[in-house]
């Protein structure tokens, strides 16, 4: 089903560049409403540039850091303050993160790029009983509800970009700068597949062309 037109969807390309915003650092402030004020160990799997990692560090007492590009992870080691508890590590390999058990998982815009069965059972075999997972992720749009929500996004979207950037055109933020592809998995799908996985997992459709999950481990 094709709503926008390529004209508007070249329109909208157009002011989002010209007024850049990370749709997946909005939903940080989201993430850690859902995880305990303080806990142990906690691994953001595609950390990118480190944002989510350095506030998850204010509450960790460890944080293991993953991504598989080595230049946006050099960067958010420079970003990261000296003494801020966060340890970063290149890899791309699900199989490969550092041997939990975690007491939080986290994994933004990232389990698209995975064998997706595969990074569910390996972050549950690696979660703390009591521990939390939270996965903010990108859907292909198929049904009615998804496009819906798509044209919603649109203006809302160029609203966020204006104001956040105060109605000045700017360079994108160092958060954006990682490696993109597209999503294969419809929602439908994905919320099959965990729930076969994550029993008890918590999905929601959310705007900007996101999805949320949330799992709590029994």
């Amino acid at each position: 089903m094709k709503i926008l037109s390529s004209c508007v969807l070249r329109a909208l390309e157009r002011f989002n560049a010209a007024y850049p915003w990370d749709h997946n650092a909005h939903y940080h402030r989201w993430i850690l409403r859902q995880l305990p004020r303080r806990f142990d160990l906690a691994l953001d799997f595609g950390s990118g540039s480190g944002d989510l990692a350095r506030l998850l560090a204010v509450r960790a007492d460890a944080v293991q850091a993953v991504d598989p590009d080595p230049v946006i992870t050099a960067q958010a080691q420079k970003l990261t303050p000296a003494g801020l508890p966060v340890t970063f590590t290149v890899t791309d390999a699900i199989s490969e993160f550092p041997v939990g058990p975690y007491n939080v998982i986290t994994c933004v815009a990232a389990i698209h790029h995975l064998p997706f069965h595969q990074a569910l059972t390996r972050f549950r075999r690696h979660l703390a009983p009591g521990g939390t997972l939270v996965i903010v992720g990108l859907s292909r749009a198929q049904t009615p509800a998804d496009h819906l929500l798509g044209v919603v996004a649109v203006p809302a979207n160029a609203a966020m970009g204006w104001l956040k950037n105060k109605g000045r055109p700017s360079q994108r933020p160092v958060s954006m700068t990682a490696p993109t592809r597209s999503a294969d998995m419809t929602f439908d799908d994905i919320v099959r597949e965990a729930r076969e996985v994550l029993p008890g997992a918590r999905l929601r459709r959310r705007l900007f062309w996101r999805y949320t999950l949330v799992w709590n481990h029994p």
